[in-house]
């Protein structure tokens, strides 16, 4: 008995109403992963792809599909057997070998991009770097660089060829840059499209090579560009120079030069963003009875009014401060400044008492801990050593 066949939008996982595009889509993934080439020896992939290139054959032509959808399988029954060995529809047409090339080209050696490839293609990029100050990366900056980069060859003038003689129409491609090549595979007829290996895609040979660029048509040349650093910058950052790098090909566009910022350290100032970090020592007169203190900025000296009983690590903001954002020049970060309290160290013996006078007054001492609790505290004892008897 017969195996009865599935529904081809079944095979194919698609709706009934699925359009060209999405049968192909379709097509296009069960193809590739049942193909026999992908799956050497495996009878089940085999079978499957060779369902999917039936339904394929089938929906994709809209007689047939009509036929299918109103018959089903039976308006294709007398056919069986038929050319291609596929339910009787014949896999050799040109139309569908021109399926399978778009398809499975690159399955082959052979893509049908190539023909995009002989067209006119972008230069390549050039990249290089530039060190700049923190401030030249807040408030941005002009740079000069110094690249190699290829430029026409004056004596050939980019044909690339000797003076008195012309690059010649390619015999191989015709002048297209484009070769077609056609190989049997395991369902049919491929055709292909590739660059010309003779011309490149160009469609011209030279014969005669210019001596100074070597057929090229371009010459390295050192060249200066002028940079400009928007404010706001951050290390690490690009700055482009649109049409500045490599010359194109058949008659496309350069590429850009890529000039990495690689911004230098600062010694008082860190940043994050568009915000920028700092620490300011303040005396412990300062942070305890409040006071002046003169901070700096990337817009030079501030002073700021110390609020009195301000602790150690407090963290003050300096709104309008920070780096001007990329996006908008109008707006800036902030700089916050932490305030760290200094303890004197070197004091004279009128500095002590005072010391000890304010102790008491605060009642932090430890004598105003024993008034206010009426306890002993318990007092740490040094170990003594032999030596300390």
């Amino acid at each position: 008995m017969a195996e009865q066949k599935r529904d081809y939008y079944e095979v194919l996982g698609v709706d009934r109403n699925a359009d060209d595009a999405a049968l192909k889509k379709a097509y296009r993934v069960l193809a590739k992963k049942y193909h026999p080439d992908m799956n050497p020896g495996d009878k089940e992939a085999e079978k499957k792809f060779k369902e999917a290139s039936e339904a394929y054959a089938v929906l994709s032509d809209p007689e047939k599909r009509r036929q299918y959808d109103q018959f089903g399988h039976a308006a294709f029954e007398g056919g069986a057997g038929g050319a291609g060995g596929f339910g009787g529809f014949d896999f050799n047409s040109a139309d569908f070998g021109d399926i399978f090339g778009d398809i499975f080209g690159d399955l082959f050696g052979g893509r049908r991009s190539g023909g995009a490839r002989s067209g006119p293609m972008k230069g390549a990029n050039l990249r290089t770097s530039v060190r700049i100050t923190f401030e030249e990366a807040v408030f941005g900056t002009e740079k000069e660089i110094e690249l190699t980069v290829k430029e026409e060859c004056k004596t050939c003038h980019g044909t690339g060829a000797k003076p008195g003689t012309s690059p010649v129409t390619c015999p191989k491609c015709g002048g297209k840059g484009q070769v077609v090549f056609t190989q049997q595979s395991f369902f049919g007829t491929v055709r292909n499209v590739q660059t010309c290996p003779d011309c490149g895609g160009s469609g011209k040979i030279i014969r005669e090579k210019c001596p100074d660029c070597r057929g090229t048509g371009y010459v390295p040349m050192k060249k200066r560009f002028a940079v400009t650093i928007p404010a706001g910058i951050d290390n690490g950052q690009c700055k482009r120079l649109a049409g500045q790098g490599e010359p194109g090909i058949n008659g496309g566009p350069r590429g850009d030069v890529l000039v990495e910022v690689i911004v230098g350290r600062h010694p008082i100032f860190q940043r994050q963003d568009t915000n920028i970090y700092s620490t300011v020592p303040i005396s412990f007169a300062v942070a305890a009875l409040g006071g002046e203190v003169v901070i700096d900025t990337v817009d030079g000296k501030v002073i700021y009014d110390v609020k009195p009983g301000t602790q150690t690590d407090t963290r003050v903001r300096l709104k309008g401060k920070g780096v001007p954002s990329l996006r908008n020049k109008d707006v800036r970060g902030d700089h916050y400044v932490t305030l760290v309290v200094q303890t004197p160290e070197k004091l004279s013996f009128e500095a002590k008492e005072l010391l000890r006078k304010f102790d008491e007054h605060t009642g932090d001492s430890l004598h105003a801990a024993e008034r206010v609790s009426g306890e002993e505290p318990h007092r740490e004892k040094k170990k003594r050593g032999f030596f300390n008897k």
